[in-house]
């Protein structure tokens, strides 16, 4: 009896030894995540608490003291036309930018991936928008979008008078008049204003908001191919898959599922942060038809000296 209670006694002993170490373990590895916590809370929490704060607020830059405001900036912010064009103009852009950068960054990516010679060259060249300064890359296409010396218009003048002009006038359709196209049209007259009429101005800056993003979805999608096993491929070949379609459909697309999940958070996000191509080429103009939500908050807080309304935006 006593050799089997000092066995109990040992196997209590070890067992708590082995609890204790699993707590120390626990505590330990809180406290390696405690700096990442606390930078994080410093980095997202603490300033959407200030921002919320302030919105309440007329606090401006400079001012030792501030008046209490209550929902007055949400009853202004609601109550403007302003708001209705940023929602708009936001909204637009990222219902354009986002799904059309996605596709052609897939599109791309499979492309290249298929590639046995010159894949590296495409992949520089579809990547030079990601790298390049995106106001550098704005001021170019100002240049570019000219109405008079641009090479966008200079290159659509060109086609005047060609069979260009017979095919992009789509003539050549039964039924469709072609001299009252938009081609000819411009032909006759005047090519656009494609930063300073307000039915274009959107569009073109959702344009290169998709050539600037679309590149970087490629690269994306290029490192979630190579995470695809060639073994699926075969087995799918052995299953009666032949058509390309179809290996894509039942293999590929599902294999990318993270992947694409990761590509549309990240591109949702840096599409409702658009900001440089906007100040650059158009300050919210014409007519805030490109008001879009940083720049707003942009003008309030910075350029009004309007933290307090500034914050409601953000």
């Amino acid at each position: 009896m006593t050799a089997q209670a000092a066995t109990v006694d040992s196997v209590r002993q070890a067992n708590a030894s082995i609890k204790g170490a699993h707590a120390r373990i626990r505590w330990l590895s809180y406290l390696f995540c405690l700096p990442a916590i606390i930078l994080m809370i410093i980095i997202l929490v603490v300033p959407i608490f200030v921002a919320g704060t302030l919105s309440f607020t007329d606090y401006s830059l400079g001012n030792q003291d501030f008046n209490w405001v209550g929902w007055k900036n949400y009853e202004r912010i609601f109550g403007r036309s302003s708001y209705q064009k940023m929602l708009w103009a936001s909204t637009t852009y990222v219902l354009v930018v986002v799904p059309t950068s996605i596709g052609l960054g897939l599109g791309a990516a499979m492309l290249i991936n298929s590639l046995r010679r010159f894949g590296d060259f495409y992949k520089a060249i579809y990547f030079l928008p990601v790298m390049a300064a995106l106001l550098a890359m704005a001021i170019v296409w100002e240049f570019a979008l000219h109405p008079t010396v641009g090479i966008v218009n200079d290159t659509l003048a060109e086609g005047c008078g060609t069979w260009v002009e017979a095919f992009l006038s789509w003539g050549w359709i039964p039924g469709v008049d072609g001299a009252t196209s938009w081609y000819s049209s411009s032909c006759a007259d005047r090519f656009p204003q494609w930063i300073g009429e307000k039915k274009y101005t959107i569009w073109t800056i959702c344009f290169i908001g998709v050539w600037q993003a679309f590149g970087f979805n490629m690269v994306l999608y290029l490192a979630g191919l190579t995470g695809v096993p060639r073994e699926l491929y075969h087995a799918a070949a052995i299953d009666g898959v032949r058509s390309g379609w179809e290996r894509f459909r039942l293999v590929t697309w599902p294999m990318l599922g993270p992947t694409t999940v990761f590509v549309v958070t990240i591109t949702a996000i840096r599409s409702f942060q658009v900001f440089d191509t906007v100040e650059a080429l158009t300050e919210g103009g014409p007519a805030k038809t490109t008001y879009v939500m940083m720049y707003a908050i942009f003008e309030k807080a910075v350029r009004e000296n309007l933290v307090g309304f500034g914050s409601v935006k953000s």
